[in-house]
């Protein structure tokens, strides 16, 4: 994986993490789908889900200010299991990364950013999804392994982790106990991501390690004025901006990939 870096593509990369970095600060979700997703019709898409790693990581970091130790140690009891399948289940993931062909994967890359528009615009009905999500959305062992292994591979490949935000959104928790699984889970996976990624030898070069690191800036910045600006947008507004840019986002990988 080779990628020829420049100081116009850093500066392009950098803009789109701060744009993510509105996108979820207005609609409260979409950092690194949307991030992910769009970088990936600009560079090798396996480059954009490495590039993402680092601001994703600064961006949930905020969620840690409000959580005592306590809080952690419980939710590290109660979801132990599911944490542990997804931290495998990321490194496979990544793992695989650079054994796909480029083509292939910006065609996958569209149709998951096709495949999210869908299921929250509820626009496909997905035959068994009701009887599906009362069998494996429950919180046992077993249940928390599968659906940790599952989604963990797709995060670690795509940066995409709704799997896991609707399964832990179905155990019917508290706000401050969400929070906190969300933290831990995120948190965890990509400080995981960050060293599997020097390991495996993905960052294709030094600059784009780098500029990675310099992302965290416009991400938590971006994350910040689109809070403030939060109140002025309808929510109504916020999904149309936000699935708009995700459906153009996915026709556009997939074309480019076919």
């Amino acid at each position: 994986m080779v990628v020829d870096v420049s100081l116009s593509l850093l500066f392009l990369l950098g803009a789109v993490v701060l744009v993510a970095g509105m996108v979820n600060g207005i609609a409260g979700f979409g950092f690194a789908l949307v991030g992910t997703m769009v970088l990936a019709t600009a560079v090798d898409p396996a480059t954009a889900v490495v590039f993402m790693i680092l601001p994703i990581l600064s961006v949930n970091l905020s969620l840690v200010r409000e959580l005592s130790r306590d809080d952690l140690r419980t939710c590290g009891r109660r979801f132990g299991p599911l944490v542990a399948a997804a931290l495998v289940g990321t490194v496979l993931g990544m793992a695989a990364l650079d054994r796909v062909p480029e083509a292939p994967l910006r065609v996958a890359l569209g149709l998951v950013s096709l495949g999210f528009v869908a299921t929250a615009q509820d626009l496909v009905a997905i035959p068994g999804r009701a009887a599906t999500e009362e069998r494996c959305f429950v919180e046992t062992t077993p249940a928390m392994l599968g659906i940790g292994a599952v989604s963990g591979v797709l995060f670690g490949g795509t940066n995409v982790g709704v799997q896991l935000i609707a399964y832990l959104r179905s155990c019917d928790l508290s706000h401050g106990t969400f929070v906190g699984v969300v933290a831990l889970v995120f948190l965890g996976l990509n400080a995981v991501r960050v060293g599997a990624a020097g390991v495996l030898g993905l960052y294709p070069d030094t600059a784009i390690l780098i500029g990675s690191v310099l992302a965290a800036v416009p991400a938590v910045t971006g994350v910040a004025v689109g809070r403030r600006l939060r109140d002025r947008v309808s929510e109504r507004s916020r999904r149309i901006v936000v699935l708009g840019l995700l459906t153009v986002v996915g026709l556009r990988l997939i074309t480019s990939g076919i």
